[in-house]
């Protein structure tokens, strides 16, 4: 399987790495980028490069870098305990971006035997160059930042020669498995064009396959021999990468592939949703138990709450916020998660980990979870997609709530037809209050697996009030232009997570301000933070508070004897998105529903009233909505607006829609109020 960790990743607001950019992380921590290698020697690249070396190249743009002549993937099983792969890979490099492909990266683990690893290099002239496994170096592969990983993950590291412009590159490698599923993933779309794709697999006898396409055409399997299955797809496009897209995961084409003896191999393959969460039920068996240290934490815990809303939130926030998140996963550890007395005892964990003692607690007190397998990526995973582990990278639980508990603030839940009530809940998230969900993981598929097997769910989506920033500011314009006074804003949801996320290992308080500065720096020429502090910082049950004052010079702009003044002070709600020459290819996705308010009332200076108003905005397409609105009020000017994000995703064929609604923000946001002298100046105008 191609993704061994059920938790790789972690936390939600921990910056997610594109695959390239760790596979990068990982020749540089092997010094391979900056160290010369040893010197390839000339000798014979293989038939099935030199037979794409002089073939026309897919279809590509200008700016592609590489385009991939041949992939081909040869799959044995030769047991359920033992699978053998031979992979071969070939590129033409067109522009200088392509030579990153010459450092070749494969990821292993204990239970993964790579060997035969040969690289190649056919110059568009010259003689063949070749470099073997000998060549290149092992490497452990790099933690990611904060989570302390400890994996038995490694990877063998190999670069090419020459891999310029006008040459051909290639690597063949071979890999034994030990799997713990009997299952595969053919990924054959990727960053670049693809001319020719192969799949091909060998079964012993008497087994069978089942084979699932997603993102593409379903292709018609060749029979090559006793057994012996072939697919090939060519002409496949490139995936662009775009701001705000799905991730690749969810877009990219594949097949999903299962296999198994005459009569199924017990919980070793998946023909259904349910049958995977069996499995997965039958891995954590035992796990969720309790040790008498951990029913006396339990007990100490609760002592002083009365009622199981309040149980629940501070057994939550014990495993939030005093369970350190360490990964460790050694064998079928990226799977399995540890015993709840060794998390309990440890202090640490992974999510599954997490998850699996807040289960633990929860049954002390009386409350039934299931794990919920996820992707800490929404559209990762997708109703279509037949049941396989590919696609998941985290764990949550789903708690069965206790009839008559209705905590208003209790909001990520759904009815099930048979289980009632399910509050979802990330116990690795230390950042969401107990009862709410990340945008990530809103709207989101996930695997729920209960004793009577696993079902893909869909999680609940949130009010958009439940995250956003509301800010309010009471400001003075003088004469000559100059804007002063106070501003609020109140953050919550993930916008409250993000902000506290970002100071939380900050300890100078001049650090501490410095995302109202850059606020200011994009909304304001010329601004001087007079004073400034956050409020609610470790309180994440309640909303993250800024105050800040600020003076602004020359913020108003002389014409004539009038003042112009913009009513939208601070804050930047358009976007530049969807200004792209190439049209939009993927749907623009967003964190999750949100809404934003502004107000801002500005005293204007005696002896000035207002002259022309901005018209007001009201823009609904149903995924968003904006409104705005200046008015006077004696002698202030009060300016209010809402930004609104119902839907988690807007689709391809709303793209006008969406850059309509960006142009018409951009407009209101450039929108100036014109300040006219009263009195007997007035009339010279």
């Amino acid at each position: 399987m191609n993704n061994k960790s059920l938790c790789s990743l972690g936390r939600q607001r921990r910056a997610i790495k594109m695959r390239s950019d760790l596979l990068i992380r990982v020749a540089l921590a092997a010094g391979l980028l900056a160290a010369p290698f040893r010197a390839a020697l000339a000798a014979d690249a293989p038939s099935w490069m030199h037979a794409v070396a002089t073939a026309p190249v897919p279809a590509h743009d200008e700016k592609t870098d590489a385009v991939q002549m041949y992939a081909e993937k040869i799959v044995t099983v030769q047991s359920a305990d033992k699978i053998k792969t031979v992979v071969r890979r070939a590129y033409k490099i067109l522009r200088p971006g392509g030579r990153d492909l010459g450092t070749v990266v494969i990821p292993f683990d204990s239970l993964t035997k790579i060997s035969n690893f040969h690289a190649w290099c056919i110059p568009a002239q010259g003689k063949d160059y070749e470099v073997k496994e000998k060549d290149g170096a092992e490497v452990a592969m790099p933690a990611v930042q904060g989570s302390e990983l400890i994996t038995d993950v490694r990877a063998k590291v190999v670069h090419i020669p020459a891999p310029e412009p006008g040459n051909l590159i290639g690597y063949e490698y071979e890999q034994e498995n030990h799997p713990f599923v009997l299952q595969d993933v053919w990924y054959f779309q990727g960053s670049h064009p693809a001319r020719e794709s192969h799949y091909t697999l060998q079964l012993p006898a008497g087994w069978e396959y089942k084979a699932s396409w997603l993102n593409h055409p379903e292709v018609s399997a060749a029979q090559a021999g006793n057994n012996q299955w072939q697919w090939v797809v060519s002409g496949v496009p490139g995936i662009k990468d775009e701001n705000e897209m799905p991730p690749h995961r969810g877009i990219e084409g594949q097949m999903i592939i299962s296999f198994a003896p005459a009569g199924g191999a017990q919980g070793r393959t998946f023909t259904s949703w349910r049958d995977m969460g069996l499995w997965y039920n039958d891995l954590t068996r035992g796990r969720r138990d309790a040790s008498p240290e951990v029913k006396q934490k339990v007990a100490a815990l609760t002592a002083s709450a009365s009622t199981p809303q309040s149980k629940m939130q501070v057994l939550a926030r014990f495993v939030q916020r005093d369970v350190r998140y360490v990964a460790i996963e050694l064998g079928i550890g990226g799977y399995q998660p540890h015993p709840a007395t060794d998390v309990f005892t440890h202090h640490y964990g992974d999510c599954k980990d997490k998850a699996t003692l807040m289960s633990a607690m929860l049954k002390e007190i009386g409350i039934e979870s299931y794990y919920v397998v996820i992707n800490s990526q929404r559209g990762a995973v997708t109703p279509e997609m037949p049941a396989h582990m590919g696609g998941f990278n985290h764990a949550i639980l789903a708690i069965q709530l206790p009839v008559g508990v209705d905590d208003g603030s209790f909001v990520a839940w759904m009815q099930h037809p048979k289980l009632g009530r399910l509050l979802f809940f990330d116990p690795t998230d230390e950042l969401t209050a107990f009862g709410r969900l990340s945008g990530p993981l809103q709207a989101n598929y996930g695997l729920l697996a209960t004793p009577e097997g696993g079902e893909l769910v869909k999680l609940p989506q949130l009010p958009p009030a439940l995250n956003g920033i509301i800010r309010t500011a009471k400001l003075t314009l003088t004469p000559s232009g100059t804007l002063s006074g106070d501003v609020r804003e109140v953050r919550v949801g993930d916008r409250a997570a993000a902000q506290r996320f970002a100071l939380k290992s900050v300890t100078k308080d001049a650090d501490r301000i410095k995302s109202v500065e850059t606020l200011l720096a994009r909304s304001l020429s010329a601004y001087r933070l007079t004073k400034a502090s956050i409020g609610n910082l470790e309180e994440t049950e309640l909303p993250f508070v800024f105050n800040y004052s600020l003076v602004a010079d020359n913020y108003a702009k002389p014409a004539g004897n009038l003042l112009l003044v913009r009513p939208r002070v601070v804050g930047v709600k358009s976007s530049d998105l969807l200004e792209t020459k190439e049209p939009r290819q993927y749907p623009v996705v967003f964190d999750g529903p949100s809404r934003d308010a502004d107000t801002f009332e500005i005293t204007m200076p005696a002896g000035y009233e207002v002259d022309d108003l901005p018209m007001a905005v009201d823009a609904d397409y149903g995924f968003a909505s904006y409104h705005s609105k200046a008015e006077v009020s004696g002698n202030v000017l009060r300016y209010t607006r809402t930004f609104e994000v119902k839907e988690p995703s807007v689709p391809l064929a709303k793209m006008e829609d969406l850059k309509k609604l960006y142009r018409i923000i951009a407009n209101d946001e450039r929108n100036t109020a014109v300040l006219k002298p009263t009195g007997p100046d007035s009339a010279k105008n």
